[in-house]
């Protein structure tokens, strides 16, 4: 069986892929499968049993926690390039997280049973596999350390500035996701997050029509303390 073009060329451009031979590569893509997800709909819950991980191909995927109660803290979005659940793939655990499609989503799911056959094959890849892993923990521990010692404001702006840095037009900022998602990516209210939203735009920092966010002086914007 021959691994599908798509998968395969796909797979060649991720980081964690792109040191592996063309027949490495062919072995992965093989067994990859094609996961088309609509907006909405849940790819698993917590507590589900973890086979692989996926990577987002297109689309958007939320990570969060759901209370008893029905309360939804969001931990991570992942966009297209990215990928999610190898840490519990290693460890043979089931889901400790829910993940539901933000958008219509392309994913592809790549096999555990692929992957640790390969690790048995290739240091090389197990290294990148534990340098993916790695990144990943650093930014969680960074997120950790900005809900600790950040006050929402510089949340918030801490945000806009990353997310201004990666769009074409500097100056604008489009929320992908709703200002209800976003504020739980944020440890915020939705409240909070507006008035904090409202506050920028009084003081001529930012503008906000809808989901697109214009910033009018980035230097005030990147000093401004907040409350």
């Amino acid at each position: 069986m021959t691994a599908k073009p798509a998968a395969r060329d796909f797979l060649a451009r991720l980081p964690l892929f792109d040191e592996l031979a063309p027949a490495e590569l062919e072995q992965i893509g093989r067994h990859t499968a094609d996961l088309h997800v609509a907006k909405g709909d849940i790819i698993f819950r917590r507590g589900d049993p973890c086979s692989g991980f996926h990577i987002v191909i297109y689309g958007q995927v939320k990570l969060a926690f759901v209370s008893a109660e029905g309360n939804e803290k969001v931990v991570e979005i992942i966009g297209p390039g990215h990928s999610f659940g190898e840490a519990l793939m290693f460890m043979e655990k089931p889901y400790i997280v829910t993940a539901q499609a933000l958008a219509d989503t392309l994913l592809l799911h790549v096999p555990k049973t692929v992957i640790f056959e390969g690790l048995e094959r290739d240091p090389k890849f197990a290294r990148k596999m534990l340098a993916g892993l790695s990144r990943r923990l650093h930014g969680l521990i960074c997120d950790v350390e900005a809900y600790s010692l950040s006050s929402g404001t510089q949340r918030v702006i801490g945000y806009l500035l990353k997310e201004a840095e990666r769009a074409e037009d500097g100056g604008r900022v489009h929320l992908e996701v709703s200002k209800v998602v976003l504020s739980s990516r944020l440890n915020l209210t939705p409240e909070h997050f507006s008035r904090i939203l409202h506050d920028l735009s009084a003081r001529k920092m930012i503008s906000v029509d809808g989901r697109d966010i214009t910033i009018l002086d980035i230097e005030r914007l990147r000093n401004y303390e907040g409350r």
